[in-house]
C-alpha cells in the first residue's frame, strides 16, 4: 500500500492492519500456518529421490544447494555466494557462505547441536547421489562431471568432461541439495522420513498420507531486502487428501490457503471459458496464471521409412488442419497457450515466437493433395496414441482430420504401456509432453539430436537433421546466452520446418490462493518456494 494511502487511514486503522500481517507472538497465530494439500501424496523426504512436483514442493522448503533460481529463471547464489568458470567452460570453482547451519540434531554432538556447511558437505551430497547403492533417479546430473572436490572448508570445485553451459542451471535441482553425512549415516534408508537440510523450514512431524508439518527454521541464512530474516510463517501443515473435489471444498471453505491446478470436473465451477475467475469467486479468492515450462505434443516415429508419417506433406497437412486456439479455449477454458511455434515453450529465454502452423484448411489441403500424389495413397489414415486425460484433444484433432480425408484411430492406453511402447518405437503417432528439467533452452532441443534416439535417450521421434546437430553441438562452446539463444532459435526453426512434431499448446500453471496470502513467487517451473510466502489475518 501506498504511503500517500496510509496518510489517509486513521490511526487505529493502520495499527490494526499492521498487526495483523506481523509475526506477532500472542494471540491468533492461525496467519502463521501456511496450508496445502498434496492429493499425488509426498512419498519422500530425501532430496535424492525428489523427481515428481509433489516430492520437490515438499523438498524445496528443507533444503538448498550451490546455487538457486530467481522468479525469471535467472541463476543466482544459494550457499555459493560467488563461483568462476575456466576459459574453456569445464571447471567451476564456487566460493561458499560461513553462515549456513543444518537444522538442529542431537547427532551433530555439538553444543548447539548443529554446524556450520562446509565444501565437504557436498563431496558428501555428489557421492550419494551418484552411488548405485542408492539408486537416486537424479544421478543423471552428474553424468557430465568428470571430477569434484573441497579445496578447503569454502570453496568446491566441479570439473566437467565436456564444457556444457547449461550446467549451472541443474546444479539448482533439489536433487544437488547439500545433506549432512552424520545424519544420512545414522537413519540410513530412513532418512526419508527424518530429513536435515539447511532450508527456511525444517520437519517436525510426518504422520504418512495424513499430514505432515515444518516449523520455521531459526537459523535460516536468507534475509529480506529490509535485513528481515526469513521465513516469515511459523509452520508450514500439507495434508494428503487424494480427492481432488475434498480439495476443492477444502480451499473454497478456507481451510486452505492454496490451490495448485484445476480438476476438470469442477474447472466449469470455476474458470469462465475464457479462463477467467468465475464472478462468484473474485471476491474471495485470486487467480494467477502463469507460463509453465511445459511443450505438449503429438510425435511422429520417423524411424521406419514406409510409414505414412514419413512423408512431411502429410505431416505438415496435419498441424496445419485444427485449429489450436479453439482446441484451448473449448476444451481446457483458456488454460495453456496455442502452440503456434516451435517446441520451445514461453517463459525460457530461446522462445522466438516464429509462427509455425496455424489453422489453415486450404494450406492443409494442399499438402494433403501433394501427399496422395506422392504415394498414391488416396486414403491415409494415422493411429494416435494417448492417455485418457488427453483424449478429448486427441478426439478434436480427429474430428478436424477427417473433414480434410485423414482418418484418425485414437488408441487409448495406459499410461506406463504409452511409454513403454514409445520408448520402443511402436507407435506411429504419440501424444506426450516435455516439462523442463532445468531452466536452459537446450532442455527442449536435447529431444532431437540424432544421437540421443530411443531407447538409450529422449529422441522418441527418431528425428535427424545434419543442421540441427551442428547447431546444438555448437551451443555447448558459447557461453553467452544472449548468442546461445539464437541458435536454439535457428534449431527450433528446423523443427518448424521438418514437423517432426504436432505442437499442441505450451502450458501454464493456475494456481488459487485465498485472499489474505502474499509473497508466494511465480516461476515458470511451477516451483513452490514459502520463504517469502506471507498470511494476513482474515
Amino acid at each position: 500500500m501506498k504511503t500517500t494511502l496510509f496518510r489517509s487511514l486513521p490511526i487505529l486503522l493502520i495499527t490494526l492492519l499492521c498487526i495483523s500481517c506481523a509475526n506477532t507472538t500472542t494471540g491468533n497465530r492461525d496467519h502463521l500456518v501456511f496450508r496445502y494439500n498434496e492429493s499425488a501424496n509426498i512419498t519422500t523426504l530425501d532430496p535424492a529421490f525428489a523427481r515428481n512436483k509433489e516430492n520437490i514442493w515438499g523438498t524445496n522448503q528443507l533444503y538448498n544447494s550451490l546455487v538457486q533460481l530467481d522468479d525469471d529463471l535467472k541463476i543466482i547464489p544459494d550457499i555459493a555466494k560467488h563461483w568462476e568458470i575456466s576459459e574453456d567452460l569445464k571447471t567451476y570453482t564456487f566460493t561458499l557462505r560461513n553462515d549456513v547451519y543444518f537444522h538442529k540434531h542431537v547427532q551433530f554432538n555439538t553444543q548447539d547441536s548443529t554446524r556450520t556447511v562446509v565444501a565437504d558437505d557436498f563431496t558428501f551430497s555428489f557421492d550419494r547421489l551418484k552411488d548405485p547403492k542408492v539408486a537416486s533417479p537424479g544421478n543423471w546430473v552428474l553424468d557430465k562431471v568428470e571430477s569434484y572436490q573441497a579445496i578447503n572448508d569454502t570453496v568446491f570445485q566441479i570439473k566437467l568432461t565436456q564444457a556444457f553451459p547449461a550446467y549451472l542451471g541443474l546444479l539448482s535441482m533439489r536433487y544437488c541439495s547439500v545433506i549432512p553425512k552424520e545424519i544420512v549415516t545414522h537413519y540410513g534408508n530412513e532418512f526419508r522420513r527424518n530429513p536435515i537440510g539447511t532450508g527456511p523450514f525444517q520437519f517436525k512431524a510426518w504422520e504418512e498420507n495424513t499430514k505432515l508439518v515444518f516449523r520455521r527454521n531459526p537459523l535460516y541464512f536468507e534475509k529480506d531486502k529490509n535485513g528481515q530474516q526469513l521465513p516469515y510463517l511459523e509452520a508450514v501443515a500439507i495434508t494428503f487428501l487424494p480427492d481432488k473435489q475434498s480439495e476443492f471444498l477444502q480451499f473454497i471453505q478456507g481451510n486452505l490457503d492454496l490451490m495448485n491446478d484445476i480438476d476438470s470436473s469442477f474447472k466449469d465451477d470455476l474458470l469462465t471459458q475464457t479462463g477467467k475467475l468465475q464472478p462468484r469467486y473474485t471476491n474471495k479468492i485470486i487467480l494467477e496464471k502463469s507460463p509453465f515450462l511445459n511443450s505438449v505434443y503429438i510425435g511422429f516415429y520417423l524411424g521406419e521409412s514406409d510409414m505414412p508419417v514419413n512423408n512431411i506433406n502429410l505431416r505438415k497437412a496435419i498441424n496445419y488442419s485444427f485449429d489450436r486456439k479453439a482446441m484451448i479455449t473449448y476444451l481446457r477454458n483458456g488454460i495453456g497457450t496455442p502452440a503456434l511455434g516451435g517446441f520451445i515453450p514461453m517463459g525460457i529465454e530461446g522462445y522466438s515466437g516464429k509462427k509455425g502452423f496455424d489453422f489453415n484448411q486450404k494450406l492443409a489441403k494442399k499438402h494433403l493433395k501433394k501427399y496422395i500424389e506422392e504415394t498414391k495413397d488416396t486414403q491415409p489414415s494415422i493411429r494416435i496414441a494417448t492417455v485418457s486425460d488427453y483424449v478429448s484433444l486427441c478426439e478434436f484433432i480427429q474430428r478436424e482430420l477427417q473433414k480434410i480425408g485423414i482418418e484418425v484411430m485414437v488408441d487409448v492406453m495406459p499410461a506406463p504401456t504409452l511409454r513403454k511402447q514409445k520408448h520402443a518405437g511402436k507407435l506411429e503417432l504419440f501424444r506426450a509432453s516435455w516439462i523442463a528439467d532445468y531452466p536452459d533452452a537446450e532442455n527442449f532441443m536435447l529431444p532431437y539430436y540424432s544421437q540421443n534416439f530411443t531407447p538409450n535417450g529422449p529422441n522418441y521421434t527418431h528425428f535427424k537433421n545434419k543442421t540441427f546437430d551442428k547447431l546444438y553441438e555448437k551451443s555447448f562452446m558459447i557461453p553467452d546466452l544472449e548468442i546461445r539463444k539464437v541458435l536454439y532459435q535457428q534449431m527450433d526453426s528446423i523443427i518448424i520446418a521438418e514437423a517432426p512434431i504436432i505442437p499442441l499448446y505450451y502450458d501454464e500453471f493456475v494456481r488459487f490462493t485465498q485472499k489474505n496470502v502474499s509473497g508466494i513467487p511465480k516461476n515458470p517451473q511451477n516451483f513452490l518456494f514459502l520463504k517469502t510466502a506471507k498470511k494476513c489475518l482474515k
